[in-house]
């Protein structure tokens, strides 16, 4: 499915052709594109042996209720833990060997990331006690599950804690679609970042904002399919539509970075 507006578009890359550069990653940083898609970077059986081991380990897949909504991952996602950070960095290691050591899909991806872009180095962020950060999460996305309007951001999130992502200049989101739904769950990703006055329109006691905050925003939507990876500014508003039929499910991770040149990135979920 294409944006459904003619002025903010998607870049599209296959894998193989002659590497991007930090521009690219400035472009979607800053606004200039709504999506860097990855296509033909992941082989069938990378995807089906992924998806099997995803499978085999769903007992481990947490569901966190909301008023308006419900997030079902395996592995911990940092905001929700801000309070907790103990426990996050505790569940960040037991769900760090989700994947067989031989293939780990999240490090693979990291590894041609940083390639394409000709990055300097793209590691797991770790505090400076060593403890390190998950490296992905695992998104669950059932029939009739969607993911209300909502933005992420780090920096934000985290300003009162010690915590090192708290002082990161730019965050970025990766996403690798492992299987896709029959029908909906379509990104609709929205050309407007944060601010502090958008909180009166925080929807109370539940997850996200009310859709006042993103009137006559321009919006890409996108339809992933098996295999695309795609980078979107997750500090923009975003919602994934209601998902019908089979389950979609993603392996995604943030990127940040400290300095304004891109060349040093991180990564957590």
């Amino acid at each position: 499915m294409k944006s459904i507006n003619k002025i903010w578009k998607e870049i599209v890359y296959n894998f193989g052709e002659q590497s991007l550069n930090i521009d690219a990653l400035k472009g979607i940083a800053e606004n200039n594109y709504a999506a860097i898609v990855i296509k033909n970077l992941l082989t069938q059986n990378i995807l089906d042996n992924t998806l099997e081991v995803i499978q085999d380990n769903l007992k481990q897949a947490v569901a966190t209720q909301y008023s308006n909504g419900t997030l079902t991952t395996i592995g911990p996602y940092l905001a929700k833990y801000l309070n907790q950070p103990d426990k996050y960095f505790i569940e960040a290691q037991a769900n760090s060997s989700l994947f067989p050591k031989d293939f780990d899909i999240s490090h693979y991806v990291r590894e041609q990331l940083q390639r394409i872009f000709k990055l300097q180095s793209l590691t797991i962020a770790q505090e400076s006690d060593g403890r390190k950060y998950a490296p992905f999460i695992v998104r669950i996305h059932s029939h009739g599950v969607m993911n209300p309007l909502h933005n992420d951001n780090i920096m934000r999130d985290a300003r009162s804690t010690n915590l090192l992502l708290a002082k990161l200049k730019y965050q970025l989101s990766c996403i690798i679609c492992i299987q896709e739904c029959d029908s909906g769950g379509n990104l609709r990703h929205y050309m407007k970042p944060w601010t502090p006055d958008d909180e009166k329109y925080k929807i109370k006691n539940g997850i996200g904002y009310d859709y006042e905050v993103v009137k006559d925003k321009p919006c890409f939507v996108f339809k992933p399919k098996v295999g695309d990876v795609y980078l979107i500014n997750p500090t923009n508003y975003h919602e994934i539509d209601e998902v019908l039929g089979k389950t979609r499910v993603t392996v995604g991770f943030f990127i940040g970075f400290f300095d304004t040149e891109l060349k040093h990135g991180v990564v957590w979920s």
